[in-house]
């Protein structure tokens, strides 16, 4: 058993970084310390003065570990990495941050490709973000394909070349080089990876002067056509240039933040300025509480936001100190390779530049408030609509609707979708394999997976209140206030027969399409309920119907392709049911086995040089 005090007493004096577990031994803080000794005792002394965060955060440890470092810089990084990858509980959090997507350019590709990802990878690529605003984002794609002729497809192309495959439309169109062909050089196809980076960083102004260069050049040997190309990209830049707002006389690149504070969040503006033009600009939302200063908020922010970036600015202005900033300017100069500075200006140009961030940091709070409110409302009132309609005793805050998929009775699944508050909660979204019913039987199919969902969340209710299992281990735990099926009379009643067989009581709607196969409505109580098409509420059940059809079609639509890939590899000699698990499970896609070579296919478990050969020669001669 954990003793506290006594692990208290073995902590050494020196820098490193802690966690604080709960009894269920997740992470729930973490924290870096100059000395663990000191900063990791202080939790344990007297709570008076602590605020209430901290108080709670205390009553829920059970345990500690830490980590030590050599320097309080090496804890900084760890502390950040550690924030990252569990995302604890009484942290200041960057609320979704690894929902935002990045532009990555493939570096480590002979010719790279420019795309959007969600994924910050250590992969030798260049990444830039991450934006808060898609469409921002998708702009910038299109004005980069637009301007530069670089490749979109995920081609092999030396595979290309060697077995001298058709170019696709975009050279044809003049979109792409086309270095598929196997005409165009590396290093002329990287000039123009080169000058997107410039782009993407904000030096526009830069790269206006290469491509007028580039004009005149092309101009000089009566080239006119691409002078004219040239000619159309200076002024596509000249034209984003002049939506940029000059904000500064010197020519540093900085990033300006500020924050508005609210009682359960913080909202971070973030301003781009690169040679004194604004870029771009974005806001972020983190998890706060009441009693956090603007100066810890700051701090929590910074270390998670650079954490990840992969340019850092030579200036950061902030509207507060940090209350280790010198070793937070030691770890970004580390990651720039070259001096960053952090700055509380307190007057001045820069001071106006904050207090402009700050202003913008404080509208975007308003806004957001004033948007959830009204959506709050919205959901509020849509529930208690349909409360009303089907005089229910409580208002349907979760909502679980369920579907059957199939085709003349093959590969039946069932689909479970969760909506909360109004919203769908995709995480708690469950599908089943029909696994008692033959044949095309919906009614039979819908009680089987009723029982099995209810039965299995019977029993993690069961282990939770004894103790067996913890409440975020019943992912069937938590019951819904309201079942909907899709379906009518007879799908209500298997789900009812479900229920009665184990003893519950949750009320059950169907919903009944049109002859076009549209949501017409909902039946309740062996009566069609009349539902005003024009109305929110109606227009709510039919994306609950939507979400369920589609869960449900696109798990049997998997199962189908599985199933046929699984059918063709059988007429292969050679290739039993291992091998052709391990196949699907390397390649993933029938297409990837077809075009292997023999070396690829090699490469899956359990496939030898005589059984690649023949799944080789097997797709030659069928092709």
């Amino acid at each position: 058993m954990f003793d506290i005090n006594q692990q208290l007493k073995m902590l050494p004096e020196k820098p490193g970084v802690y966690l604080m577990k709960n009894q269920e031994e997740e992470i729930i803080y973490v924290g870096k310390a100059v000395s663990l000794k000191n900063r990791v005792r202080q939790y344990f002394q007297s709570l008076k003065n602590q605020p209430p965060k901290v108080r709670a955060m205390v009553a829920n440890i059970h345990s500690f570990e830490y980590i030590i470092t050599d320097t309080e810089l090496e804890a900084l990084i760890l502390e950040c990495n550690l924030i990252k990858e569990n995302r604890p509980k009484y942290n200041i959090l960057l609320r979704d941050d690894k929902t935002y997507p990045y532009i990555k350019i493939t570096m480590k590709e002979t010719y790279p490709r420019v795309m959007k990802t969600r994924r910050f990878l250590k992969d030798g690529a260049k990444y830039f973000g991450p934006y808060t605003n898609v469409t921002a984002l998708n702009e910038t794609l299109d004005v980069i394909h637009q301007l530069f002729p670089i490749r979109t497809c995920k081609r092999n192309i030396a595979k290309s070349i060697e077995n001298k495959e058709r170019p696709c439309l975009n050279l044809h169109i003049k979109k792409c080089l086309g270095p598929c062909t196997g005409k165009i050089e590396e290093e002329y196809y990287r000039q123009f990876i080169q000058e997107i980076i410039l782009f993407l960083s904000g030096r526009e102004d830069e790269l206006i002067k290469k491509i007028q260069g580039k004009m005149r050049e092309a101009a000089e040997k009566m080239n006119y056509e691409a002078a004219a190309k040239y000619r159309d990209q200076v002024v596509a830049l000249s034209s984003i240039i002049e939506k940029q707002k000059i904000v500064s006389t010197n020519e540093l690149d900085q990033d300006i933040i500020a924050v508005a504070k609210s009682e359960e969040e913080s909202y971070v503006q973030i301003f781009f300025i690169r040679k004194g033009k604004v870029v771009q600009r974005q806001h972020y939302t983190l998890s706060t509480s009441e009693e956090e200063g603007i100066g810890e908020i700051l701090s929590s922010f910074v270390k998670q936001f650079y954490n990840n970036m992969a340019f850092i600015p030579q200036e950061i202005l902030l509207e507060e100190e940090l209350e280790d900033q010198q070793l937070m300017e030691d770890w970004l100069s580390t990651k720039r390779g070259s001096k960053v500075a952090i700055k509380s200006p307190k007057k001045g140009e820069k001071r106006k530049l904050v207090e402009m961030v700050k202003k913008n940091a404080l509208l975007m709070m308003t806004q957001t408030k004033e948007v959830n409110d009204r959506k709050r409302e919205e959901k509020e009132k849509l529930l208690q609509q349909l409360q009303q309609l089907m005089d229910l005793e409580i208002l349907p805050y979760r909502i679980e609707a369920f579907d059957i998929s199939n085709i003349q009775g093959v590969e039946s699944v069932g689909s479970m979708v969760v909506f909360e508050d109004g919203k769908p909660k995709n995480k708690e979204y469950r599908r089943f394999k029909i696994a008692t019913v033959k044949g095309a039987n919906d009614y039979a199919s819908i009680e089987e997976i009723i029982l099995r969902r209810f039965k299995r969340g019977l029993e993690e209710t069961k282990n939770i209140i004894e103790g067996v299992a913890t409440l975020k281990e019943g992912k069937f735990a938590v019951f819904p206030d309201l079942i909907m099926v899709d379906g009518g009379l007879g799908q209500v009643h298997s789900v009812e027969k479900s229920l009665r067989t184990l003893g519950l009581t949750i009320p059950v709607c169907g919903m009944i399409k049109d002859h076009r196969h549209r949501t017409r409505g909902l039946i309740y109580k062996e009566k069609e309920l009349i539902i005003d098409k024009t109305s929110s509420l109606f227009r709510f059940i039919a994306k609950v119907q939507e979400e369920a059809h589609r869960f449900a079609i696109t798990y049997h639509k998997s199962l189908r392709k599985e199933t046929s890939l699984y059918s063709i590899l059988q007429e292969i000699p050679g290739i039993g049911e291992m091998r052709r698990k391990n196949l699907l499970r390397h390649f993933k896609d029938m297409n990837k086995i077809k075009e292997a070579t023999l070396e690829e296919l090699m490469e899956a478990e359990g496939i030898n040089k005589t059984a690649a050969e023949n799944i080789y020669n097997f797709f030659r001669r069928t092709n």
